[in-house]
């Protein structure tokens, strides 16, 4: 077991709503994990599981009706979650947990040349540095040139545009970087630029990524853990290796099972049948029930943590009290 001394991130029951007029949409409910400096972590899921409110989430950048209703967020120690807003955006937004934003490319201001918005940012949180020569190193960072920092969002290609992005959210050196689909839209090539950006600076920074997709292939590729979210919940978290070679929740198997494969004998591609529960009603106990192969009666009740030696599963099968249903 890691020491409390060693963690860098630490997310305990963090819950986090949509209140709306028919009621709460629990887009994140319950969730859990922890990271040290050294770690990074995927988040995996189908699309509307909750994987981007989490982030958002961690963040603190909900937007109305979005808000956190529970749980804690611990960063080296001190609950950010708490924090007066003022406080929080002076003390850890972009300096010490920074994002880039699903479509983040797009969100470049097209009026505005990418050096002066990121010396906005600098001047919004009183950098008292030479601002040229850290916009130079920012973008440098990311493999940009300087000359970008005088262009326009325009003349910019969309694998240079994400790499301004991810410079600008870098810019005041965060220790945590959530990454919100940062390949999307993005062809091969400049995804695997993207993905190798993001190794970098987590072997050799010593960023702390969280980063959130769609793909497990691409995750495999960064993450030390993957965390399997489904219908608002962590089902499982565990090492990259074990996720892949030794999946446990049902779910993560049926997953995996789906990952078209190049050497395959199987003539047709696996599918995951039903659909996912509404968040605005989910059952009372695994929210997989539904479409679990393995579904028990004792199922229906609120789904145990039974923990693993990288993380833990949300699971019946994994309760060594079990004995019948």
């Amino acid at each position: 077991m890691r020491a409390a001394s060693d963690e860098k991130l630490n997310v305990r029951g963090l819950s986090a709503y949509y209140l709306t007029e028919k009621g709460p949409v629990k887009a994140v409910d319950s969730v859990n994990f922890a990271l040290s400096q050294s770690e990074s972590l995927g988040i995996v899921g189908e699309s509307a599981c909750g994987k981007s409110t989490l982030g958002s989430a961690l963040m603190r950048s909900l937007q109305p009706p979005g808000k956190i209703v529970g749980g804690s967020i611990l960063l080296d120690g001190e609950d950010i979650s708490k924090l007066p807003g003022r406080e929080f955006d002076k003390k850890i937004r972009w300096k010490k947990v920074a994002m880039v934003f699903q479509g983040a490319m797009n969100a470049l201001d097209p009026v505005y040349t990418v050096g002066s918005q990121l010396r906005e940012l600098l001047k919004e949180h009183e950098f008292e540095g030479d601002f040229g020569s850290k916009i130079l190193d920012s973008l440098k960072q990311v493999g940009l040139a300087p000359g970008v920092a005088s262009r326009y969002p325009h003349e910019l290609s969309g694998g240079m545009k994400q790499r301004v992005v991810i410079a600008m959210a870098l810019l005041l050196e965060p220790e945590i970087l959530i990454a919100d689909e940062p390949t999307t839209a993005l062809d091969v090539l400049v995804q695997s630029q993207i993905i190798a950006l993001l190794k970098r600076l987590h072997k050799e920074k010593g960023v702390t990524v969280v980063l959130i997709s769609h793909d497990l292939a691409l995750v495999s590729q960064i993450a030390d853990k993957i965390g399997i979210m489904y219908a608002g919940q962590l089902v499982e978290v565990g090492s990259t290796q074990d996720i892949y070679t030794k999946p446990k929740h049902p779910y993560t198997q049926a997953l995996i099972a789906a990952v078209p494969r190049l050497h395959s004998n199987e003539k047709k591609i696996r599918f995951i049948p039903g659909s996912p529960p509404s968040l605005l009603d989910p059952p009372a106990g695994c929210r997989f029930y539904s479409r679990c192969p393995h579904a028990m009666t004792v199922c229906q009740r609120d789904p145990p943590e039974f923990p693993s030696d990288t993380g833990y599963v949300r699971c019946w099968l994994y309760d060594p009290t079990l004995k019948s249903t």
